[in-house]
């Protein structure tokens, strides 16, 4: 397996950081916009080379993958550049995986009522040629989604015999030391899922709800304790169903009243805009403005502490019949993955599970061709791997 891992921020030095650990590979080609980020990412590994790639052009990513004869590509950057890379990876031939599936655009008319352009779609329009091929398009296989929706398939296969919802619960505990304001993952992600209509699986049909709605509070697991959550958009709502039974699916976040109020007000301003604005002569995207005066989540380890986790909350009936309501989850100590691997927790749990896949993938145990959830695949071989990683997964009867 000769794998090009395409950005090499948070989530993609922490991924070269896992996988230095392990021998399922033959190279990674570390490949950034930024080639000293590239560069110091591959530097904990002598199977690692590092290379500049433009992530926003399909062909620059398909040379890169025919220089280095890439069997498997794994996207690591903004699902902004998701498109350009799945095609570029298809025009090379090579094996494909994301974090964060194809962007979503709101219905003109009801944005809040109706879908418009799903999260995904522009990937499953594509999913025949991909069969056709025999090249598998892995989407959606961080942690969320990606785990989330592992735990969800072993959820269904063993302890469920009908589910009557898949609700997707993502909390945490984390400070960061000397910031009144600073997101632990991509600002420029956390924008785009939070202030989008959230999406919901509803006897047999998705449907658009209000961002920030439904509020209710979960009670997190392994100390961190009871959150609000409130429904953002996400891929699992969007990734369950396709391969799992289920009447309702849903994703809420532990997001707090004082990250939804800087969200409303950037907003309000028009900050959260992505079409650039002219600026003193220049031009410039709102939204990367303010990615660009927050501090680097990447950088944040070191003053952070607390936990995050990430699980699926499934309601319905057990194997015996009776009623049943289970949390699996996951999570991950900040003071763990910096000791382990000097890297922050969210990012770390995020870059985990892609690895996992791949080792999978490599080995044969994991098989398939077209445009494929975490959901199409057996769910136990990946758990086992990620508690040999280190990092195991967790059941709490609600």
């Amino acid at each position: 397996m000769r794998i090009l891992l395409v950005g090499a921020g948070g989530v993609g030095a922490a991924f070269a950081a896992i996988a230095a650990r392990r021998d399922f590979f033959e190279t990674i080609v570390v490949a950034d916009h930024v080639l000293a980020s590239a560069e110091r990412a591959a530097a904990v590994d002598e199977r690692y080379a590092a290379a500049r790639v433009d992530a926003s052009d399909a062909g620059s990513v398909a040379a890169l993958c025919r220089e280095h004869a890439i069997t498997h590509v794994m996207n690591a950057v903004d699902p902004r550049f998701v498109m350009s890379i799945f095609t570029g990876a298809g025009e090379a031939g090579a094996h494909y995986l994301d974090m964060a599936m194809s962007l979503s655009r709101p219905h003109p008319e009801a944005p809040y009522e109706k879908t418009g352009v799903k999260l995904g779609d522009e990937q499953f329009a594509v999913a025949g040629d991909w069969e056709s091929a025999g090249r598998l398009a892995l989407v959606g296989i961080g942690v969320e989604p990606g785990l989330s929706d592992v735990l969800a398939r072993y959820a269904a296969d063993h302890l469920f015999s009908e589910i009557d919802e898949l609700g997707v619960r993502d909390g945490a505990n984390l400070t960061v030391q000397g910031y009144d304001f600073a997101p632990s993952f991509s600002i420029w992600t956390t924008i785009e899922e939070c202030l989008n209509p959230p999406v919901i699986w509803e006897d047999g049909a998705w449907r658009t709800t209000a961002p920030f709605s439904e509020p209710e509070v979960f009670d997190f697991p392994e100390g961190i304790g009871p959150v609000e959550c409130v429904n953002v958009e996400h891929e699992e709502v969007l990734l369950m169903p396709r391969w799992i039974e289920t009447r309702r699916a849903t994703f809420k976040y532990g997001l707090g009243n004082e990250f939804i109020e800087v969200l409303k007000t950037l907003h309000k301003l028009g900050l959260d805009r992505t079409d650039p604005v002219r600026v003193t002569g220049g031009e410039v995207s709102p939204r990367d403005v303010v990615a660009a005066v927050l501090p680097n989540p990447a950088e944040l380890g070191p003053l952070m502490s607390g936990k995050t986790c990430a699980g699926v909350w499934v309601t319905g009936r057990g194997k015996d019949g009776e009623p049943r309501s289970t949390y699996l989850y996951h999570v991950v100590d900040n003071a763990w993955s910096m000791q382990e691997y000097g890297h922050q927790c969210v990012v770390w749990q995020t870059a985990v599970n892609p690895v996992v896949a791949l080792e999978l993938l490599a080995t044969g145990v994991w098989t398939g061709a077209g445009v494929l959830g975490p959901e199409a695949f057996d769910a136990v071989p990946f758990l086992d791997l990620l508690t040999d990683y280190g990092s195991p997964w967790g059941i709490k009867e609600m």
